[in-house]
């Protein structure tokens, strides 16, 4: 699944080409329905976790989940045709983009926008998050660590790859339960800078100085020692962690 710096580098790069223009829209598939957003501005596109918000003048904000398979497709020329499976193109005359395999891909209801944000924990890469918050969040949601930071009530963004990558960085067990204050925040403070070299990178970045690599995430050893990476479900996904440097038996303050 697309994971929050991914969503953030896409809104990014659709905001800046598309944010104040009149975009055409199209459903080549036909399961999205055009017509009530044709002839309107796009105001901003918006990044919310795993979650892509389009603003459009007068219009209810489309709501864009790229699920687990889900992806944009960029054109530098926008009269490349689309597949037959796309589900919205968004195209101007200089640039298109190509929404494939989403799982949403429709308006909010009147309080729907409202809703989201709700069920939302804050998001490492918006200016907008509350550390604060984030601490408190973590901290409350007790159980194991490494299904909290999946919960996006909890933060919003985190996924798979880069729940092994923190944890493995901040040297906690993903099974540790009772964390406290200072590994809460330790843990936020990793997320922020690591997600924003992700969404710079275009792909998860736990260590600058081999952005290809990873410590423990898929691998089957530990890069930083060479321990066999411990691997089991969590939170209904696969958990990697490596039993040096991520012991069992840390004390998370």
């Amino acid at each position: 699944m697309p994971e929050g710096h991914l969503i953030h580098r896409y809104a990014r790069e659709q905001h800046a080409d598309l944010a104040g223009r009149v975009p055409r829209l199209s459903s080549p598939q036909g399961r999205f329905d055009p017509g009530p957003y044709a002839g309107r501005t796009l105001r901003a596109v918006e990044a919310y976790g795993k979650h892509l918000l389009y603003h459009v003048d007068d219009r209810p904000v489309l709501h864009v989940h790229l699920g687990m398979r889900g992806l944009w497709l960029r054109y530098d020329d926008p009269a490349v045709p689309p597949r037959a499976g796309v589900r919205l193109r968004l195209a101007t005359d200089a640039v298109a983009y190509d929404l494939i395999a989403p799982i949403r891909c429709e308006p909010l209801p009147a309080d729907g926008e409202r809703a989201l944000r709700a069920s939302l924990g804050p998001d490492p890469l918006r200016a907008d998050a509350d550390a604060d918050e984030a601490v408190r969040r973590l901290v409350a949601a007790g159980g194991a660590v490494g299904a909290a930071v999946l919960d996006q009530s909890v933060w919003a963004g985190i996924g798979n790859a880069w729940r092994a990558e923190l944890l493995f960085l901040a040297g906690v067990d993903p099974d540790a339960r009772g964390v406290g204050p200072q590994t809460a925040r330790r843990l936020w403070e990793l997320a922020v800078r690591h997600l924003a070299l992700g969404r710079d990178a275009g792909q998860v970045v736990s260590d600058p100085a081999a952005p290809d690599e990873r410590w423990v995430y898929k691998r089957e050893a530990c890069r930083r020692c060479g321990a066999p990476v411990r691997r089991w479900t969590l939170g209904g996904r696969t958990a990697y962690a490596c039993p040096v440097d991520q012991p069992t038996s840390s004390i998370l303050h």
